[in-house]
C-alpha cells in the first residue's frame, strides 16, 4: 500500500506516461523495481527496456501529473466512517486482491475504498460475479436480488459493476444477506466501477456506494476525477469477472455489457452461468445464447453453490491477514515451474504452497524477468536457473 506522497507521484507519473501501458509499465518495474528507481535512470538506460518514445515520454512530466498527485494524497489522507479506509494500492502490494494477479492484464493501481484490509481474505473460489440489464424486467431485478442474498447469506462474495438495473439490485441483495443471522463471511459485495472514486455514477447509487463502503469496498483502477467515460466501463468489466470464480447473467440483450464480461470470464478460465428468461423477452437472449454456447443453466442459488462446490472444484484457501512466511527457493519453485506453460492449480498441486505465497512468490519473479504470465491464467519459466 502506498504510504508516502513521494510514493503516490512515482506510482501517478509511471501510470500516467503517454504510451506506457500496464506491460510496458511491468518490465520497467521487474527491470528496476520502484518507480521511484525508475524515473532516476537516463533516457539511454530507459531505452534500453523500451521504445525510443516511450524512453523520452518517461523523462518528462506527464500533464497534470503533479496536481493529481495532490488530490490523490490529499483524498488518502481524508477522513472517513469509522471502520472505512481509504488506500492506493499497487501490484505487489500484500492488500492486492490476488486473484487478479491471475488474470493477463492486472492493473497497475487499484483506488479502494471501504473494509480494505479484507481484500487479503478474499478467495476467489468463494466469490461470484453477477451482472446483467440496466434495463430489467421487474422478474430480473428480483432474481438479481434474491439471487445475491442467498448467495451472500451463504458467504460468498458478491461482485459487481454499481450500475443501475441488475448490479444495484446485486449489490442491495448482498447487503441483505450480509445481515442474515449468523452470518460469517468475510466481504458480502464489491462494486467495481469506471470513474474515479470521489465521484458516484450513476448519481442514484450514492447511498448505496456508501452502504458498500460500510461494508464491502469500492474498487476503481482509474484516478480521481475520471468521469463516466463509455470505454472505462466495458475494461473495468475484466476485473469483475476476474476477481470471481464464476460470473452469473441475470438477464442480458444480445448486444450487451454482460456478455463482454461473460466472455472475459472465460478467457480468464472463470465459469459462465446464466438465468433462463422468457423467450419474448429481449433482456433474456442474451443469457439463452450463452446457454446454447455451454454456460451453466441456474434456477436456484442453490445451483450456484453446487456448481461452486461440485466434484474435482479447486477452491483457494482463504488468504492470510499478514504474508505467508511459506515459500520454496527460488530456484526450487522454477524448477517446479518446468519450461512450459502451467496454470496457477496445476504449480500449486506440484509444490504444495498455499495460493497467497504462491502469487506473491511468481509476482517476484515476473517482476525479476524470470516468469512470464500468459493469457488463460498461465505462467511460464523464463530464465533457466
Amino acid at each position: 500500500m502506498v504510504n508516502t506522497s513521494e510514493e503516490v507521484a512515482a506510482w501517478l507519473r509511471l501510470a500516467l506516461s503517454p504510451g506506457v501501458g500496464p506491460e510496458t509499465a511491468r518490465r520497467l518495474l521487474a527491470a528496476w523495481g520502484q518507480p521511484s528507481a525508475i524515473f532516476a535512470q537516463t533516457e539511454s538506460a530507459l531505452g534500453q527496456v523500451v521504445s525510443a518514445l516511450q524512453a523520452q515520454a518517461l523523462c518528462e512530466a506527464p500533464a497534470g501529473w503533479r496536481e493529481l498527485s495532490e488530490d490523490t494524497w490529499r483524498w488518502l489522507q481524508a477522513s472517513t466512517e469509522p471502520g472505512m479506509a481509504r488506500a492506493l494500492i499497487t501490484l505487489g502490494d500484500p492488500d492486492y486482491p490476488a486473484a487478479l494477479l491471475e488474470i493477463p492484464d492486472p492493473p497497475l493501481m487499484l483506488y479502494a475504498l471501504g473494509q480494505v484490509g479484507a481484500l487479503r481474505q478474499l478467495d476467489v473460489g468463494q466469490s461470484v460475479a453477477m451482472v446483467g440489464s440496466r434495463n430489467p424486467t421487474p422478474q430480473g431485478l428480483l432474481n438479481a436480488r434474491e439471487f445475491a442474498r442467498s448467495l451472500a447469506a451463504s458467504g460468498l462474495t458478491i461482485v459487481s459493476g454499481l450500475a443501475l438495473g441488475v448490479d444495484g439490485a446485486a449489490h442491495e441483495g448482498a447487503l441483505l444477506g450480509a445481515a442474515a443471522p449468523g452470518w460469517g463471511g468475510a466481504l458480502p459485495t464489491i462494486a467495481v466501477v469506471g470513474t474515479g472514486l470521489d465521484r458516484v455514477y450513476p448519481r442514484q447509487h450514492r447511498d448505496l456506494a456508501r452502504q458498500i463502503a460500510q461494508q464491502g469496498v469500492l474498487l476503481s483502477e482509474y484516478p480521481l476525477g475520471t468521469p463516466p467515460l463509455a470505454p472505462n466501463f466495458p475494461r473495468r468489466n475484466r476485473l469483475i469477472s476476474g476477481l470471481s470464480q464464476a460470473t452469473l447473467v441475470v438477464e442480458a440483450a444480445l448486444q450487451s455489457g454482460s456478455l463482454i464480461t461473460a466472455k472475459q470470464a472465460l478467457e480468464q478460465g472463470r465459469d459462465v452461468m446464466a438465468i433462463p428468461g422468457s423467450i419474448h423477452a429481449t433482456q433474456s437472449k442474451g443469457c439463452h445464447l450463452l446457454i446454447k454456447q455451454g454456460a451453466k443453466l441456474v434456477e436456484s442459488a442453490q445451483d450456484v453453490l453446487e456448481e461452486l462446490q461440485g466434484p474435482g472444484r479447486v477452491t483457494q484457501a482463504p488468504l492470510a491477514l499478514t504474508p505467508t512466511t511459506e515459500e520454496l527457493p527460488e530456484d526450487a519453485l522454477l524448477s517446479a515451474l518446468g519450461h512450459d506453460p502451467v496454470s496457477l492449480d496445476a504449480l500449486q498441486a506440484r509444490c504444495g504452497l498455499p495460493t497467497a505465497g504462491l502469487q506473491a512468490q511468481l509476482l517476484e519473479l515476473e517482476l525479476l524477468g524470470q516468469v512470464a504470465r500468459l493469457p488463460g491464467g498461465l505462467f511460464q519459466r523464463l530464465v533457466c536457473a
